[in-house]
């Protein structure tokens, strides 16, 4: 299902809280929509060790996802200039457009890290989200 089809959750009030509400939210919106997007094209005829395989190089490619946007990897460069990618992740006012907060994920505590809990459907201590879109929180 898309990230869209879902209400966000309160933003919490402590800059540290919502600092890491940010970077849930990103992993939420990757998990949603990369990674669930993979896994409803699985054949549903594949066999266990298929499906097996699949899952693993669906969450390979997740994780290899999050080491670029870490920094861990990626990237050209010469002797005289680099170039990345940079991702960052916004909260910003649906009526006027306005960026009430954002975070380059890269200086975040690491999409790396928070990958593991959100395998396990762990997006923080702080909702993310409260219900899908248009049903009751």
């Amino acid at each position: 299902m898309s990230s869209s089809a879902f209400t966000l959750g309160p933003r919490p009030d402590s800059e540290r809280r919502r600092e890491l509400w940010l970077q849930h939210a990103a992993g939420f919106i990757l998990f949603e929509d990369v990674r669930g997007w993979a896994l409803q094209r699985l054949d549903p005829n594949l066999d266990a060790t298929a499906r097996t395989a699949a899952l693993k190089a669906i969450d390979d490619t997740v994780y290899g996802l999050m080491m670029v946007i870490d920094g861990v990897s990626g990237g050209l460069g010469d002797p005289d200039y680099r170039i990345h990618l940079q991702t960052k992740v916004c909260l910003r006012r649906n009526a006027s457009g306005e960026i009430i907060d954002s975070l380059d994920l890269a200086r975040g505590d690491g999409m790396c890290t928070g990958y593991h809990g959100w395998l396990q459907g762990d997006f923080g201590k702080d909702p993310v989200v409260i219900s899908e879109a248009g049903s009751a929180p």
